[in-house]
């Protein structure tokens, strides 16, 4: 299914958003390595997208589809190429690939978007997002 597309950085193969997104109506996953409380507000608007934190993907890849190609994607495309790595170091080497860019990519190029804005997050900065309107 990656066939005549994509691209590689170092190690890993990467498709454009534009390309994962036709890649997913033809039956590609995305796997979102996004930790939980970032992943709900914009959503990868594709059939299928499997939550499974970065953090804990080391312990539950083994539950990822083995019948379908799997893209990995985060915000930015920085852990998605480490998860990528770490599923190529488990044998998992032709139906996997990295979506360059991740979700900032995917939304600067138009792709389809699921937004919750209950969920949207605040904050100064990274280590103060927490989402709006709730006590913790």
């Amino acid at each position: 299914m990656f066939q005549n597309t994509g691209f590689y950085s170092g190690d890993v193969f990467n498709l454009t958003p534009k390309q994962a997104f036709n890649i997913c109506q033809k039956g590609a996953v995305i796997i979102d390595v996004r930790e939980e409380v970032l992943s709900r507000f914009k959503m990868f608007g594709v059939p299928e997208v499997i939550y499974c934190p970065f953090s804990i993907l080391g312990e539950t890849y083994e539950q990822l589809p083995k019948d379908k190609p799997m893209i990995f994607a985060d915000a930015a495309g920085l852990h998605s190429k480490e998860a990528v790595r770490l599923l190529m170091e488990k044998g998992f080497v032709n139906r996997i690939a990295n979506l360059a860019g991740g979700l900032v990519e995917w939304e600067q190029d138009e792709m389809p978007l699921i937004i919750d804005k209950s969920e949207k997050l605040s904050g100064s900065c990274m280590c103060q997002l927490r989402p709006r309107n709730k006590k913790e």
